[in-house]
């Protein structure tokens, strides 16, 4: 029997960082998004956002790939979001995401971490975000 445990905190973002997750809606589509990523047998830890951002903490199974998840996960919330009116506009993610592989032991941080995006994003913008994990962690933007 295969067990696969590999923890990844990816945030992926509205087409064109376009505000379209009103916050009156956020707790339905997050609700649900999490419910459907059950039902797809995506371990989804932790989910939360700002108007333009969604960051989950997921662990890959077996058979799906990270891309595949995130398909998954952002396909389906986009037709669900479009087909129920949640947006006064057409509601699409962007085709890119960031994701980054996270240790066991820092799981409890990483979830504190995304539970708090609202209070986050009150005092830095999501470029901020991005460019202080990539100082605090020393990563580099890598080409294809």
């Amino acid at each position: 029997m295969s067990w696969v445990r590999v923890w990844i905190h990816t945030v992926f973002t509205t087409k064109n960082r376009a505000p379209l997750i009103q916050r009156k809606y956020k707790e339905v589509i997050l609700s649900h998004i999490k419910e459907n990523a059950k039902e797809k047998g995506i371990i989804l830890l932790e989910v939360d956002g700002s108007n333009d951002h969604l960051h989950c903490l997921i662990s890959l199974n077996k058979d799906m790939s990270l891309s595949k998840t995130l398909q998954l996960i952002k396909g389906e919330s986009s037709f669900w979001i479009n087909k129920n009116n949640y947006c006064s506009e057409k509601f699409a993610w962007q085709d890119d995401y960031w994701a980054v592989g996270v240790s066991e032991s820092h799981l409890h941080y990483v979830k504190l971490y995304i539970r708090n995006q609202e209070q986050h994003h009150n005092k830095s913008s999501f470029k901020e975000e991005v460019d202080l994990f990539m100082k605090k962690y020393g990563w580099t933007w890598q080409e294809k």
